[in-house]
């Protein structure tokens, strides 16, 4: 399972973890996101089969404030996603990092993973945002 301190992180605010028994990239809403927008309502999921890009929208999560890109923090194809979340949308509210993973990616090149953020270097990220969003 996502640990928080083992996860990278993009600047859209997706967490990707690698698991070492498949290959697979999992991927969530970090903290910090589910945080800011609020309770989660519906999330529109991208398709399994699916070939993407990193960087690239593949989904959209519902908030009860607004509408949120769901972003693909590494490149690959959709390997599978949590269809818990379908009858029970708040589970990255609850459990971003455990039960509220989003889908799991086949990464195309896994050293893409190490271009994110670690949880230190997002920490930071995360301050330097903040202190420029109100500019």
């Amino acid at each position: 399972m996502p640990n928080p301190s083992d996860c990278r992180f993009a600047k859209t605010h997706e967490w990707a973890w690698s698991s070492d028994s498949d290959g697979l990239v999992w991927v969530g809403l970090s903290d910090h996101a589910q945080k800011e927008i609020g309770d989660v309502v519906f999330v529109e999921m991208p398709k399994i089969g699916s070939k993407v890009a990193a960087g690239q929208a593949i989904g959209v999560v519902e908030s009860v404030k607004a509408a949120f890109d769901l972003y693909a923090p590494v490149g690959g194809e959709v390997a599978a996603v949590n269809a818990e979340i379908a009858s029970d949308p708040a589970l990255p509210n609850r459990s971003p990092y455990e039960k509220g993973w989003l889908f799991k990616l086949r990464p195309s090149d896994p050293a893409q993973i190490g271009k994110l953020f670690d949880r230190v270097a997002y920490e930071a990220f995360l301050k330097t945002d903040a202190a420029h969003a109100g500019h």
